[in-house]
This record gives structure tokens, sequence and C-alpha cells, in this order.
């Protein structure tokens, strides 16, 4: 677009285009009748027809042929039509995010969660936002990233803080990386091998693990780190992606569980757990945001997401991504992710 033109069409906006014309030409597009039309927005078809040929005149096409029996948009008038409706939805949508401002927030914000950040992140996040925003109902879901994304796209959930697996990485989503969550070997506090200042691999092979379930993407890697060095993963122990029956577990005998640190470091703090000492440069994808990405978040989503943000520039920094495909998209298959 020249100079000339912008300029032309900011004076169009500015100085000719009114809101009862935009209303106007939805109002034919469903009536397809001039008089019907008026008569949806309580004006006299004389008022309607003046309106109409104002913005015809403005733009220099003709917006509807007149039929006998009504009126059609013109290929001009489709165009005019669905940027009607836009501009229409916007203003609806500011004035909806005023009002809920002004009395305070109120509705269900419905989340998807993947156990790191359900640990600290969210908990944190959603403390903030009752204080805040009292009236707001927050519904979470907990699960891995594979059942949430599904729900996601199928309009279920408002807002996913879940990790983007190769193949849900398309055009509808939004990802907002937020941060890498390293993997961690824990034990009881009393364990033998918690107060071991080095530990290698080769100690741990003859352990009772609680692991993830085969084809779980933590399981994967925890294998792979095993056979890069040589050694047959651990093969003693309970597979469950249960949380209650894994700190149980670690609570009443001498197993070692695999654990997002995020999940983990609750535990630690409180002295329960202890993280063993051994050299292991392992960790899940990046988890982040996601949202729809041609969905208008309702006030209340929109503010649950801010508030998210907020706490995570607190907890780890500035996000390093704004939108990113996870490093496995150029890795090809993988196991279920998390």
């Amino acid at each position: 677009m020249s100079a000339a033109q912008a300029q032309h069409a900011h004076w169009f906006i500015r100085s000719r285009l009114k809101t009862r014309q935009l209303l106007l030409l939805a109002a034919l597009e469903d009536e397809r009748n001039i008089h019907r039309a008026a008569v949806a927005m309580a004006m006299t078809q004389p008022a309607a027809s003046k309106l109409l040929k104002e913005i015809e005149e403005a733009l220099g096409v003709p917006l509807f042929d007149r039929l006998p029996r009504g009126v059609e948009p013109t290929p001009y008038g489709e165009i005019m039509i669905r940027h009607a409706r836009m501009m229409l939805a916007h203003l609806s949508g500011a004035k909806e995010e005023v009002d809920a401002l002004r009395k305070g927030l109120t509705g269900l914000v419905h989340m998807g969660v993947v156990a790191g950040p359900g640990a600290v992140l969210v908990p944190q996040a959603i403390a903030r936002m009752n204080q805040q925003f009292p009236r707001v109902q927050v519904r979470v879901d907990l699960a891995v990233s594979n059942l949430l994304l599904p729900k996601m796209k199928e309009g279920q959930l408002d807002i996913l803080v879940a990790r983007l697996s190769a193949e849900h990485d398309d055009r509808q989503l939004v990802f907002e990386q937020i941060a890498v969550e390293p993997i961690r070997l824990v034990v009881r506090a009393a364990h033998p091998l918690a107060r071991k200042r080095k530990l290698s691999l080769t100690d741990l092979v003859s352990c009772a693990f609680v692991l993830p379930p085969a084809g779980d993407l933590l399981r994967h890697r925890f294998d792979m780190l095993f056979h890069r060095q040589g050694l047959m993963p651990p093969h003693r122990g309970v597979e469950t992606l249960a949380l209650q029956v894994l700190t149980g577990l670690l609570l009443r005998t001498d197993m070692v569980a695999v654990l997002g640190q995020e999940v983990a470091q609750p535990y630690v703090d409180a002295g329960l757990f202890v993280t063993l000492k051994t050299p292991m440069d392992l960790a899940l994808d990046p988890y982040g945001i996601i949202t729809r990405r041609a969905v208008l978040l309702s006030p209340s989503a929109q503010a649950m997401c801010d508030i998210l943000r907020a706490e995570a520039c607190a907890l780890y920094g500035p996000a390093r991504a704004t939108r990113a495909a996870p490093p496995a998209a150029a890795r090809g298959p993988r196991p279920a992710g998390r």
C-alpha cells in the first residue's frame, strides 16, 4: 500500500466509517432486504438507504446489487461485510473486557497442565489469580501433553501449560516457551545412597526403580542414558505415572525414582526426599503456555495467561522464546510426550 493509499484508508476510517454502517452491512447480509434490515436496526428505510449510499460513495464501488425482491452483496460488499463483522466482534470483545475489569472478572478458566509446572508454577499462578480475581473459578486437568493437546484443539480447554510434541505442532496452536525441566534421581532422606557424594550410573544398575511405563518420553530418555554408556537400564521396580503411588513407595522403600526437578523439589525442600548426586545430562522438552491461534481468549483466560507469564518470569527469568517448535520436531517419531 502506497503512502497516499494508507492516508486515504486512515481518512476513510476516521471520517466516513460509522459503527451504524458496520451494523447495517451485517444486517443487510442477514436480511437481504433494505426494509427488513432497517426494521432490525430500529431505523427508517430511507435512513438505512442513506447510510448505505454514504459508504458506497466513500469507497467508490457498489456494495449491493439492488434486485426486485431485495439486495445481494457484490464481491466488494462481501469484503466489507467480512471486515465489518470482525470490527464489530472486536468492539464487542473490548466492551466485555472493560465491563469485566470494572466489575471484577468472573467466569471459568479451564486449564490443562503437565506434572512439572503443575507442581510449582501453576499453583503459584492460581494463588495470584485468586487474590486478584476471586470471582473467577479455575479448573485444572493434570495429564501428559499428548492427552491434553487433542482436548485443546477440540476447544475443551482454554489454556495449556504443557509440551508441544512434533505430531501436534501446527498452525492451530501458539506455543510460548517457559522453561526446560531437568531430570533428577530421587530417594527418601534415609536412603543408604542419600549421603553418597558421587554416584555413577553403574552404582544404580542393581537398584529398584519407580519408573514411567515403557513408551513414555521420560522412560525412553532414561533408558538411553544407560545404553549410551554400554549399560543395561535398571529392570527391577515398579512402573507408574501416579504421583501418589510414587511418593508412597519412596517413603516406604529404598527404591529410586526418576522425576522432573519441579515435581521433586517441594519434597526435597520439605526434607522428605534427597536428590542423588549423579552426573546426568538429561531433561524433558521445553514446556510453555499453549493457546489456540484463531480463538479470542475470554477476559478471565487472558488474565490467567498474563499471570502465568509474570510468575514464570519471576521463577525462571524472561521466556527464552515466544514461538518454538520442540526439539523433537527435527528427530522424527518419538515416544509419547509428557
